[in-house]
């Protein structure tokens, strides 16, 4: 009699200690430049993925796991990505997240195809927040990578889908920076303003060495002799930035329409020469139609004095999150099929981790660079006084593109 109640007790004592047992760490490696030239993009997105990470437990996005992400620096090079992929795995990582550079982002696919086939039971799952090479969810896609941001494509599509009614728009300046994504965004520009807009000239098409050039004045100074009236460039952190500010000293009167404008250093270098002359097609706004996730903008400036932009990170957790609690597992196997096709809310609207691809579907903003005035443009960037004012919202069946993924998937168990 006695030992059948001493046993009852351990069997409840357990049985209301399994939660926590069970209860488990998402650890996440962060890998992008977090020294040189791209450094400060790279910090701003490490620290914006660790702030939603704290919302994420709070909130118990993945049950009772837990997220915790930790940095490691590549250099911006996909040597050293490939070089550190392989320390982040022998630490016991098996989810790697990295968004800045598609060369970095396509090493990392092969990689982690080959890591995964030669170790099972050990596989890493690679979650995507901003390399865009269309080829990484087409000709290069992979099961055990997820794309959080719209690819080049489909922000092309949408930005020569805005400009294309603009009469005003008549010689194109076309620069980017050498490497898959430039390439990609050169390709894309042309192909798509031929199909819309024939009679558009481009008068200049130029590749850089990414984070090399120092003095962008020369080609400021092509795009003149051209007669430009429109540029457009999908350059991100230093090249974007020192490219404005050779345009705002040279007095360059073309509009900009980019990919990264709202991105760490940008927005300063733009000041008020930039006003009403710049633009982005991105995922996000934080001058949206309803003010979604404005706790999230207001909380991380009080937190790092910085301004949040990279709302994948949001997207990202989320939707792993919502797959771990659905697999009831951290496992990156089963929380990798629980992702495909999966829907989940973020501040704007309603994404979908498409299956065959897994290529995110989500809204896209065309936004212009205006000064705040507390309505339709409340937050600023970098304190200048100037945010981004939407001029459309592109819907998600509107901004997706197809794909040609033949996806191979391992067998679920």
């Amino acid at each position: 009699m006695k030992l059948t109640k001493t046993s009852t007790i351990v069997a409840l004592n357990l049985a209301l200690l399994s939660p926590c047992v069970m209860a488990d760490t998402i650890k996440i490696a962060f890998i992008d430049p977090l020294s040189g030239p791209f450094a400060p993009v790279g910090q701003n997105i490490l620290n914006s993925y660790q702030y939603v990470a704290e919302k994420a437990n709070a909130e118990k996005w993945a049950g009772a796991h837990t997220f915790e992400i930790v940095g490691f620096d590549n250099k911006g090079s996909p040597q050293e990505t490939l070089n550190v992929l392989k320390t982040v795995i022998d630490k016991g990582f098996r989810y790697v997240t990295q968004g800045n550079g598609s060369g970095a982002g396509l090493a990392l696919i092969d990689a982690i195809n080959k890591h995964n086939e030669r170790n099972p039971g050990k596989e890493v799952v690679y979650l995507n927040y901003a390399a865009v090479d269309p080829d990484m969810t087409n000709s290069k896609c992979s099961f055990w990578h997820f794309r959080f941001d719209a690819n080049s494509d489909m922000k092309m599509e949408a930005l020569t889908t805005y400009m294309a009614p603009d009469k005003s728009i008549q010689k194109v300046y076309i620069i980017g920076q050498n490497y898959s994504f430039g390439q990609q965004v050169s390709r894309a520009a042309k192909e798509y303003l031929q199909r819309k807009r024939p009679d558009i000239q481009i008068v200049g098409d130029d590749l850089h060495p990414i984070g090399q050039v120092k003095d962008f004045s020369p080609y400021i100074a092509k795009m003149k002799a051209a007669g430009a009236d429109t540029v457009i460039t999908g350059n991100w952190g230093a090249d974007l930035a020192l490219l404005i500010k050779a345009a705002k000293d040279a007095d360059l009167k073309a509009n900009f329409y980019t990919y990264y404008a709202g991105t760490t250093g940008v927005p300063t270098a733009m000041g008020e020469a930039g006003a009403n002359r710049v633009r982005y097609v991105a995922y996000w706004n934080p001058n949206n139609e309803n003010f979604g996730g404005k706790e999230i903008v207001e909380g991380f400036k009080a937190k790092y004095k910085d301004d949040y932009y990279a709302l994948a990170t949001y997207s990202a957790l989320a939707t792993v999150g919502k797959a771990a609690k659905t697999a009831q597992s951290i496992d990156p196997v089963k929380v990798a099929f629980a992702m495909e096709g999966l829907k989940v809310n973020n501040p704007v609207g309603e994404t979908v981790m498409r299956k065959n691809d897994h290529q995110l579907q989500q809204p896209l903003y065309i936004a212009t660079w205006v000064k705040t005035n507390g309505k339709d443009v409340k937050y600023d960037q970098e304190n200048t006084g100037f945010g981004w004012k939407t001029n459309q919202k592109v819907d998600s069946f509107v901004a997706s593109q197809p794909s040609s993924c033949e996806m191979k998937r391992p067998a679920s168990s």
